[in-house]
């Protein structure tokens, strides 16, 4: 069984246990499949916790999570139908329809992306790097390294891989590694080890962080219901950094080996890099996406030639689908 089905299979009856609510619910109308970026994690919290609490009852839909991870092709299921809506990434959206493919962002989670990069004490920021081992994944090279390079000056014999095994950076006190900011510091600090980590949108890396995408056609046929996805999945997220408990009960049903410290320690890097309610979303809620950040994310992908300088940019995303704004707690 995939993951996505072992999401869908062990979320069944959590949230039929979950959905109580002292609000006057209006009957289900709509079931949406939503489909997230990898395994249950505090980064997916306000989409449990929407599920846990009810929101997505009271606002008319039925709504099934489930996980992606490194086996699951999240843009391929919902080209072929077996997802409505995906977690995915600016980048990858951008990409699909600069080669034709029916597919929109209608709102973001985060106000940029969680990527970073993770090093020892000793090294003041990003530029002190030059010339240092980095440990990169395969997917940095069509992502942030190129932004790195141009901006900070790296130079690709700097790089080694990264297999996400903290042991060759923990032994080498002049590396530093490639770090999603709620992730790779709690692992390293498990170990003993005292890090920095450095967020690549303070300095100025212009993608969002897991923006939610579906097809033209779904979108076409159900705009009303993606609007009402949008709104309960927002105030989710307000009523997740206020009282996790819900939400996590529901990740931890959904991927066992979360520990409650791995997501109380996610929780708070959200918290305290304002990643939700940052940015464009202190004015617009949570959830806001604009033109010019696309426009900024595209200029950088073609600058760097990984998108096509005619890809139609603006047709990757729709800022209609929102809702009423929810606002940062």
């Amino acid at each position: 069984m995939t993951a996505a089905g072992l999401g869908r299979r062990g979320l069944a009856a959590g949230a039929a246990a979950c959905l109580a609510t002292p609000h006057v619910a209006r009957a289900a109308t709509t079931r949406l499949r939503f489909l997230t970026s990898w395994f249950a994690e505090a980064e997916h919290g306000g989409y449990y916790q929407a599920l846990a609490t009810g929101l997505y009852r009271r606002e008319g839909l039925d709504v099934t999570i489930d996980m992606g991870g490194p086996q699951v092709n999240g843009m391929q299921l919902l080209l072929g139908g077996a997802a409505d809506i995906i977690s995915s990434y600016d980048i990858q959206t951008l990409t699909a329809v600069a080669n034709g493919l029916p597919v929109i962002a209608v709102s973001t989670t985060f106000q940029s992306d969680l990527q970073g990069m993770m090093t020892h004490p000793d090294i003041a920021g990003l530029a002190a790097l030059k010339g240092h081992r980095i440990f990169l994944a395969n997917t940095a090279y069509v992502t942030f390294w190129p932004w790195l390079r141009k901006r900070f000056g790296f130079t690709d014999d700097q790089t080694a891989p990264y297999t996400f095994n903290l042991q060759p950076f923990l032994l080498d006190r002049t590396a530093a590694v490639q770090a999603y900011s709620t992730s790779e510091p709690f692992a390293a600090r498990q170990e003993g080890a005292e890090v920095r980590f450095f967020l690549f949108a303070d300095q100025g890396y212009p993608p969002y962080g897991r923006p939610n995408v579906t097809t033209r056609a779904f979108l076409a046929a159900n705009g009303d219901a993606i609007r009402r996805f949008n709104h309960a999945s927002m105030l989710g997220w307000r009523d997740y950094l206020a009282d996790p408990a819900p939400g996590n009960a529901l990740i931890r049903r959904a991927n066992p080996k979360m520990s409650a410290a791995q997501l109380a320690f996610a929780v708070g890097r959200l918290k305290a890099l304002n990643l939700l309610g940052g940015g464009d979303a202190a004015r617009g809620g949570i959830g806001t996406m604009t033109a010019a950040r696309w426009q900024r994310t595209y200029a950088f992908l073609v600058d760097s030639r990984l998108l096509a300088p005619q890809t139609d940019w603006r047709a990757a995303f729709s800022t209609g689908y929102l809702g009423t704004p929810v606002m940062p707690a």
